[in-house]
């Protein structure tokens, strides 16, 4: 998958993307708010080897702005017609910018017009209310919200929300 608008691009994760990836999935304060404030702990090599299981039905991507990563998405599919979807800005510096609402309209665009699916899913934190925010004015609908389904690393009990969107529903902002 290569997605591109304006001054952003989406890409497919490589190998040679492991140790970026690595670095941010190691920081808790990036990962804090997935349930990993001590970060996942996961070793490059072992990312560089689940990025060559990557197909064009379950992909990792890059995010970049002018050519820099900034972030990682990925994709999934979830049943015959369903895709499930995350997003992450890394560089804490692009956030607040309007950067998520255009790449996952970049995103989701994609999985409706150039893959078929049906339905885009996705879930979030309940404590991630700007993400909440921009899943809503994309078109995502609440499907239920999981009261302490989950803890965290610090053993914390978590509550998440499920979020679906379909076709009709989807408000694109990258056009």
């Amino acid at each position: 998958m290569l997605l591109q608008f304006k001054n952003l691009t989406i890409r497919n994760a490589s190998v040679e993307d492991a140790d970026l990836l690595s670095s941010w999935w190691n920081d808790g304060k990036i990962m804090a708010h997935a349930g990993f404030p001590y970060g996942t702990g996961e070793m490059a090599c072992e990312i560089a080897e689940n990025l060559k299981k990557d197909t064009d039905e379950d992909r990792h991507l890059i995010i970049e702005l002018n050519k820099r990563p900034i972030g990682e998405m990925s994709y999934g599919k979830e049943g015959e017609d369903t895709v499930g979807i995350g997003i992450k800005i890394c560089d804490f510096s692009e956030h607040d910018k309007g950067y998520g609402k255009i790449l996952l309209s970049m995103l989701i665009f994609s999985l409706f017009e150039d893959m078929g699916y049906k339905k885009v899913i996705l879930d979030t934190n309940a404590n991630n209310k700007r993400a909440q925010h921009v899943y809503e004015e994309l078109g995502f609908r609440k499907v239920q919200v999981r009261e302490n389904s989950w803890r965290n690393q610090l053993g914390e009990l978590q509550s998440s929300i499920d979020y679906e969107m379909y076709r009709e529903d989807f408000v694109n902002f990258a056009k």
